[in-house]
């Protein structure tokens, strides 16, 4: 954004916030509770510090949940999603991170936790927890998004931001880069891929490529500040920025070096992309860039005409986040978003737009733009390219009707 777009913005959204401040006056009542009254609250002492030791939300707060996904319930192939519709900032709770298992959550001792790197290396070794948290750590912020993310919009409309990209988080994440720890068991130069194996009752098993593993890959023991929490990976998980999820192996116990893919289930019956033509896609592993609009976004209520701020969150697998595009008219005319800094590689990007909201049907809209050039496609270009019988890596605009008597529902437009 030039310096004059950015006045341009700043005024505009200085004479918006204006307005929409003058309008809240205005329809203060005679019923309100006087401004200059004492709240009870502020008459009586708060509850002491250390309570609980381990700190709580505000019982207020206690309704925004990660949900299930339907049929996924108290079974160990399960799922949550993170209520995104809710989430202020970019960073996700880790109380909030979505879950996706194949085996349950095993309960592993830290201290008997091992890992073993093998293989096509000069030095087979094995690593506990101790001996990898005494390598030179890094902390970065990136987001994890299952492969299946928005799958229901392939052919049918979710409801809920929740239930359309509820399978999207973003965290701070703590660990040791993969490639110092390889060094350490010396590669062999005939080395080209990577089998990345799970702790859990599934023993989940992905081939990563080398590229990948000597570049930015992590072997995680942190999240937001304090230790991975069971259900992401504790003790030891890795994290391959801007992959699919499922590659992110968690819990994890053993690394084996080969030459080739292991073509494990995960990625032959699972996680691939089948095309028109009947062949399917393997190691699609990058997530393409995608955006979507959380507010105003599908089951909220917008309160009559008037200012409105379109907030939502961008991100790509293949780097930064250059530009969001918004449209409120189905995408016949598009305006660019101003990008909240941070903006930080392979990370959810905030953005946002004011709009003055005439009471009028809408169609909201949002596109991204990656570092590469790369720009998020519609659902017709989707379609076109990709058919309709894949089921992951759907990556199209998303589309919320903003209906006159305020009401937000999923369309296709």
């Amino acid at each position: 954004m030039s310096t004059s777009d950015r006045r341009r913005f700043l005024r505009r959204s200085a004479g918006l916030a204006a307005a929409t401040l003058a309008t809240a006056r205005a329809a203060t009542s005679a019923a309100d509770p006087v401004p200059d009254a004492v709240p009870e609250w502020t008459r009586t002492p708060g509850h002491p510090i250390l309570r609980p030791p381990y700190g709580e939300r505000s019982y207020h707060e206690t309704g925004i949940v990660r949900i299930p996904i339907p049929g996924r319930v108290n079974t160990m192939s399960s799922a949550s999603l993170t209520p995104l519709q809710d989430m202020r900032g970019i960073v996700t709770p880790s109380g909030l991170v979505f879950e996706r298992h194949h085996g349950g959550v095993p309960d592993i001792p830290p201290h008997e936790h091992r890992l073993l790197v093998h293989g096509l290396v000069a030095r087979p070794l094995v690593f506990g927890m101790e001996e990898l948290m005494r390598f030179p750590s890094v902390s970065r912020m990136h987001f994890l998004e299952c492969s299946g993310n928005t799958a229901g919009e392939w052919k049918g409309k979710g409801g809920t931001v929740q239930v359309t990209h509820g399978l999207l988080s973003c965290c701070e994440w703590t660990g040791v880069p993969l490639a110092v720890v390889l060094q350490e068991t010396g590669i062999d130069p005939r080395a080209q891929w990577l089998l990345a194996e799970g702790a859990d009752a599934a023993a989940m098993t992905r081939s990563i490529p080398i590229e990948k593993a000597l570049d930015d890959a992590m072997l995680v023991y942190a999240q937001n500040g304090e230790m991975l929490r069971p259900e992401q990976g504790y003790p030891l998980r890795l994290l391959l920025p801007g992959f699919e999820g499922n590659a992110s192996v968690k819990w994890l116990r053993r690394i084996k070096v080969g030459t080739a893919p292991f073509m494990t289930r995960e990625e032959t019956s699972k996680y691939t992309d089948l095309m028109p033509d009947g062949t399917a896609r393997q190691f699609t592993l990058t997530m393409e860039a995608k955006s979507v609009i959380l507010r105003p976004s599908g089951g909220q209520q917008v309160r009559g005409p008037g200012f409105v701020e379109i907030q939502g969150v961008a991100w790509s697998g293949r780097g930064r986040i250059t530009r969001v595009d918004v449209s409120v008219d189905g995408g016949r005319s598009w305006r660019a978003a101003q990008l909240q800094e941070p903006v930080l590689t392979k990370c959810l990007t905030a953005f946002r737009v004011p709009w003055q909201w005439n009471g009028a049907p809408a169609v909201l809209q949002s596109r991204a733009v990656d570092e590469t050039g790369y720009m998020q496609p519609t659902r017709s270009q989707l379609i076109a390219a990709r058919g309709l019988d894949s089921y992951y890596h759907y990556n199209a605009i998303q589309s919320w009707q903003l209906a006159a008597d305020g009401a937000v529902t999923n369309v296709h437009a």
